[in-house]
């Protein structure tokens, strides 16, 4: 119980403090790229 415990406390989250952060960011650029996309298939349509 204590090993897991102390892999936890030493995975630290990549650039952002919470891994929820990471996840608006990719949801927010998903947004991004599908906003691009009907973009330029409404252009080139």
């Amino acid at each position: 119980m204590q090993i897991q415990q102390d892999d936890q406390a030493k995975e630290k989250v990549p650039l952002f403090r919470k891994w929820s952060y990471w996840y608006w960011l990719v949801i927010g650029f998903l947004g991004l790229l599908i906003l691009l996309f009907y973009f330029f298939t409404k252009h080139f349509a």
